[in-house]
Order: C-alpha cells, then sequence, then structure tokens
C-alpha cells in the first residue's frame, strides 16, 4: 500500500501480463509518488543564508556547514561573493552554521606584519580592531605575545607549512559585539551560529573573516582582488665580491646600506655548502632557515648587518653564487615611512659595484592540492608579455593565458572549471627570455 509517507520516493510495483491460455509473467517497475488527487502534507522548509566578508570582500572557497537535527547536513562552498545559500533546511530543526578555511597560510602574511605586532606588544601602537588581535594570535592561545611572532617567523621563513595550532583563517559571528574590543580574548569567540527549532527564513547570517597572520589587510580574499606589489624604492645589502677557490671556507658579510623597519628574503646559492650563521645585533638564529640551496632570513626591527660562513664546492665568483630570490619567503623590505621596498644584493669588487635582485621566477601555486581555485605567482624583472599554459600528465594543453604583466610579482587565477581535468599537471610561463615549469595537483 502506497501512503504519504512514500511521496517523493519510488516505490517497486509488480507490472503482470496474462494471455487467453492463462499463461502468465510479470516484470518489476519502480513508480515515483506524488500526490496529484490526494493532497499530503509536505514537510515545510527555510532557507538559512549569509556570507563571509573579510572587510568589504567576499571570502571564497570556504566550506560552510550546516548541521543538526533531525537528520540536517549540508555543506556549501562560497564563491569570491562570499555567500553561501542553504535551501529546503526543515523547519522545527535546531541547526548550527560553521564555516572553514584552512588554506595558503601565508596569504597576507608577511615580516611587516611581525613588525606591527612587536609594536602592538611594546605598546607604541596597539592594533585598533579586534580581528587584528584575534589575526595576531598565532597559537590561538588567547592573548599576544612574542611567542606568537616565532609561530609566524616560522612560517614566513618556510620552516612551517602551516601553523601547527591555528587554520589559516578564523569566522566570527558579525552580529557579535565584543564585550571589550581592546581584549577579544575576554569572552569565548563566537566561531558559529546556532539556531534553535528554526520558525522562517534566516537570510543574514554573516560572518567577519579573519586571515591569521594578517595584521595590515593585505590577504586577498577572492580571485576578483588584484595584488598590489608597488614597491618605492631598493633595499641595497652591501657584499664584497671575489673569486673563491673549490674548498675554501669564507665568510659574506651583509651590510644594509640603510634604516629600515624591516625585511625578509630568500638568499639563493650553488656551489656553496652553509657552515655557520652570525647573526648581527637584535638578531638571533631564529631569525633565519637553512636550506640545502638556499638561506631564508625575517627581520623585524632596524638589524641589518649579518655574515654567513659558506665553504665552497667549486671555485666561482661570489656574485655569481649568491642571489636574492622569492622562491620561498619573498623578498621585501620596510622603510622608515612603511613603503615597501625591494631587495638586491651590490656586490662591490676591483671592477667596481654590480646591483643583483630578484630575477625571472615561476612560484608554486597555491593552495596545492587545489579544488575550485588556485594562484599561480610569478616574478618578472621587468614588464614584458608572458604566456602561462597549463598541461595534463599527456601533454594535452587545458589552458593557456597571455598578457602584458608588469615588472615585479604577478599572479594569474586558474579555475578548476576552465581546466576540465583533474590529477597531476604541469604548468609553464614562457617570456621572450625565460621560461620555467612546475607541478600542481587538482584534487578533485
Amino acid at each position: 500500500m502506497v501512503t504519504c509517507d512514500d511521496q517523493g520516493t519510488s516505490v517497486p510495483v509488480e507490472v503482470w501480463l496474462i494471455d487467453a491460455a492463462g499463461r502468465a509473467d510479470f516484470c518489476t517497475a519502480y513508480v515515483n509518488v506524488q500526490a496529484n488527487l490526494v493532497g499530503c502534507n509536505t514537510p515545510a522548509t527555510a532557507t538559512v543564508a549569509g556570507a563571509l566578508t573579510n572587510g568589504t570582500q567576499g571570502v571564497e572557497q570556504a566550506n560552510v556547514e550546516l548541521n543538526g537535527t533531525p537528520n540536517v547536513n549540508m555543506t556549501f562552498p562560497t564563491g569570491d561573493n562570499g555567500a553561501f545559500n542553504f535551501a529546503n533546511v526543515p523547519m522545527g530543526a535546531n541547526i548550527t552554521v560553521t564555516p572553514t578555511k584552512d588554506d595558503n597560510p601565508l596569504n597576507g602574511v608577511t615580516t611587516y606584519d611581525l613588525v606591527l605586532v612587536s609594536k602592538h606588544i611594546l605598546g607604541l601602537e596597539p592594533l585598533n580592531t579586534p580581528y587584528k588581535m584575534i589575526a595576531a594570535d598565532a597559537n590561538r592561545s588567547g592573548s599576544i605575545t612574542t611567542f606568537d611572532i616565532v609561530e609566524f617567523r616560522k612560517l614566513i621563513l618556510g620552516i612551517y607549512n602551516e601553523l601547527p595550532n591555528n587554520t589559516s583563517w578564523r569566522f566570527v559571528d558579525k552580529s557579535y559585539s565584543f564585550p571589550d574590543p581592546s581584549n577579544p580574548f575576554q569572552s569565548a569567540i563566537p566561531e558559529n551560529i546556532s539556531i534553535g527549532s528554526l520558525s522562517g527564513n534566516m537570510m543574514v547570517n554573516n560572518f567577519e573573516g579573519v586571515k591569521i597572520g594578517d595584521v595590515n589587510g593585505t590577504a586577498i580574499a577572492n580571485s576578483l582582488q588584484s595584488v598590489d606589489d608597488r614597491t618605492a624604492a631598493t633595499m641595497l645589502f652591501d657584499v664584497q665580491d671575489r673569486t673563491v677557490k673549490a674548498g675554501e671556507v669564507f665568510t659574506v658579510n651583509f651590510k644594509g646600506a640603510e634604516r629600515v623597519q624591516g625585511y625578509q628574503f630568500t638568499m639563493n646559492f650553488n656551489g656553496l655548502e652553509v657552515v655557520d650563521i652570525v647573526p648581527g645585533t637584535d638578531m638571533k638564529l631564529d631569525n633565519f632557515g637553512v636550506f640545502a640551496d638556499a638561506i631564508t632570513t625575517s627581520v623585524d626591527g632596524a638589524a641589518n648587518e649579518f655574515a654567513v660562513t659558506f665553504r665552497a664546492t667549486k671555485a666561482g665568483q661570489i656574485s655569481n653564487m649568491l642571489g636574492v630570490s622569492s622562491r620561498i619567503t619573498k623578498a621585501e623590505g620596510y622603510s622608515l615611512t612603511n613603503d615597501r621596498l625591494d631587495v638586491a644584493f651590490r656586490f662591490n669588487g676591483a671592477a667596481g659595484s654590480v646591483i643583483s635582485g630578484v630575477g625571472f621566477e615561476l612560484y608554486q601555486n597555491q593552495p596545492n592540492p587545489f579544488v575550485n581555485k588556485t594562484f599561480i605567482g610569478f616574478h618578472l624583472p621587468e614588464a614584458a608579455n608572458a604566456t602561462l599554459r597549463i598541461f595534463d600528465e599527456t601533454g594535452r594543453m587545458v589552458f593557456t593565458q597571455n598578457g602584458e604583466f608588469a615588472k615585479g610579482y604577478n599572479t594569474i587565477s586558474v579555475d578548476r572549471a576552465l581546466l576540465n581535468t583533474t590529477g597531476l599537471l604541469y604548468y609553464t610561463l614562457e617570456t621572450a627570455t625565460d621560461s620555467a615549469t612546475k607541478k600542481m595537483i587538482q584534487s578533485k
């Protein structure tokens, strides 16, 4: 017997056929039950919606979960406007809305943020919103201390791939009023919205997205935003140039040519091995990361002189064996007037001085692996026409984009829908003079 409880389901029925001689057989068919002539009471539903924003920008590629009783379990991935919309939520349900996003932890996080966090700790320039203070709490301890600076620095230096005790983003109920805005940790921070016995549409469940580590508001929340990478000048480190012999152990002194508030960069080296690092005044070994072919450094403060002892594995010229890069830690400095600076080495030798900055570089896409969208960054030493091509494992080109790009750091966003493939991919950036290739993974 079919009842209203079967409405909207497929019910199996037997269809029989009998001929004149009495022979019979049947097959099983499925009927979609609908209340056409006899009315059934359709369960009442409502819509639950809202948005995730970082200031005025929507936060995309976040997952918003709607859970509750009875039998409510839904997920909505946000687009570039940060909006989410759950339809057909049962009336009377007890539900909770919880947004999460935990990718690209370095988005918006630089040593300049550490400069600002340090000024807050010292009471020189307190962070002026509760959201900035939440962003400064690296280890989610409910306080802002020098240990937070240590944790962020490990992320900047490439020692951490993610913060061990925090997510990349936190989301705060936008309707929440902090009892004490100067201390947002005084009470539990509401990171979800609960609704008891849903009685109608709930359309304004909004959250403020807080990018952890970004206290100066430079994080890119969606693909509609552009990166402002303009620099006012170049911070130079003077280095004495000379030739070295294979097997020679020697020390290179790096001395900043001007006072700054801080800086960070990657130093590539080839034909060399690191023997020792001697931090300058007001610096520690914690200001450096050492890798097989690179050293990273992050300094928040005026200290701008340090030394590195190398062992040469081959003969060569120091200026040909060392170079500034952004491939692990992005190269930039911060002037006393808060301007962003390029970073370069000035090699001084018998033949004069040679300045060497960041050259052509293609960076690892972020996030990687990715589901819906990823960003591919690259650095051009001069403005140029460049072409990005993406290939699948068979070598078939699945995406291409060509354009004129500015000197310095640039990004191209790549949407999953444009690729029409999954798995391992290769991407190549090419200009008239340079090219580079890297791998990435589209995971679904």
